[in-house]
């Protein structure tokens, strides 16, 4: 059995939306490039004047990552990862 690992994982961003609970927070899905495990992000958006970038990918603890369970899911989340990855470098804004 692997040992599991401490390390930061980049994932790529696959998806932005917004919550349907909460008015002004979107949401930022991240996924591996296998598409096997996400990472989210909830952001407000509390005004113009608050500028936070949404880089293409982050980092994130191996305890801050879900799993998918769904194929179909995983699968979208592989080919959005991948697409990302491929055309920008981890820091560009999106």
């Amino acid at each position: 059995m692997a040992e599991p690992t401490t390390e930061a994982v980049r994932v790529w961003l696959v998806e932005r939306t917004y919550s349907d609970d909460e008015q002004n927070v979107v949401i930022l899905t991240y996924a591996t490039p296998d598409g096997e495990r996400y990472f989210r992000k909830e952001r407000a958006l509390t005004s113009f004047s608050d500028v936070r970038d949404t880089t293409a990918a982050v980092e994130a603890g191996p305890g801050e990552l879900g799993s998918v369970d769904d194929s179909e899911l995983r699968e979208r989340y592989a080919t959005e990862a991948r697409r990302m990855r491929d055309a920008h470098d981890p820091a560009d804004v999106i």
